[in-house]
């Protein structure tokens, strides 16, 4: 099984060179890193975990430009994204960046797509929390479209764009109806998530892998109701506290790849803790 790491990088942790440098070195599949753009101090949103809101939630760097420098120090390192909240960004500007990504980093790019918890950092965005998902939906046919090797017009619900020259174009290939790079839609089980992933997405990032025999068989008949292949879903469950009961558990279901949890701490701490892994 393929393992790759998630962590909170801010202005305080690990940079984000050492730490994909050690990555490549000690064999680790890829890095993905979350994204908030700002926590308003003035939240009535509960952590969802429970308790008050960790320290590096407000001082995350940004996804796109860490994982930027990430690329440009290694050569076979996977490049994720644990989420995107692409409802919160303009979606023509968005499609370039993660173009450009893994157009730079010869298609190593994972774009993991959620709709986020925060109501107050959402709604600085101008979101309308009932309608995020459907919103995100819409900017990703949006991007999908951009990303087309012919100039393609979108019209949604929430906006378009005009058939257009855009480039560089995502180094994968399209995979079905899906343009760009490898996208994974994270969140909680549910008919409405796995529609959302058997028209747009490669698969499920499910964020800590709980309950997945059950849920897998719902959406593999989703997935293939709507003419996808059975072989082409991806499965990789998200910021994993591994043991290695787990791990067989997930290889027992066909999980071919991981992504465990790394603490939002310095580079001696982070540097412990992949010691720990790596010598399992």
């Amino acid at each position: 099984m393929r393992i790759a790491v998630t962590i909170f990088l801010t202005d305080e942790t690990i940079t984000p060179v050492r730490l994909a440098r050690e990555l490549e070195e000690r064999g680790f599949a890829g890095l993905y890193l979350p994204e908030h753009t700002h926590v308003p101090v003035e939240r009535t949103t509960p952590y969802p975990p429970g308790g008050e809101l960790p320290r590096e939630y407000g001082r995350t760097l940004d996804p796109f430009v860490a994982l930027g420098q990430a690329a440009a120090v290694t050569e076979r390192l996977g490049l994720g994204t644990g989420i995107t909240l692409v409802a919160q960004h303009d979606p023509i500007a968005l499609a370039k960046q993660i173009a450009t990504l893994d157009h730079l980093s010869g298609g190593r790019l994972t774009l993991g797509v959620g709709f986020g918890w925060n109501v107050e950092e959402a709604a600085d965005h101008g979101v309308q929390w009932r309608t995020r998902r459907e919103l995100t939906r819409d900017r990703m046919r949006l991007m999908q479209a951009l990303w087309a090797d012919e100039p393609t017009a979108y019209e949604g619900e929430f906006g378009g764009v005009r058939a257009s020259h855009a480039h560089p174009k995502p180094a994968q290939k399209p995979r079905g109806p899906v343009t760009g790079p490898r996208t994974l839609v994270g969140g909680a089980a549910g008919p409405k998530l796995f529609a959302h992933i058997a028209e747009y997405a490669d698969g499920w990032l499910p964020i800590g892998g709980h309950g997945l025999a059950e849920s897998l068989p719902v959406l593999r008949s989703t997935w293939t109701a709507k003419g996808r292949p059975p072989s082409a879903l991806q499965i990789i469950p998200y910021a994993v506290q591994p043991t290695p009961g787990k791990l067989a558990h997930y290889a027992d279901l066909g999980i071919e790849e991981t992504v465990i949890q790394l603490p939002s701490t310095t580079e001696r701490e982070v540097l412990k803790t992949l010691d720990k892994y790596t010598a399992r």
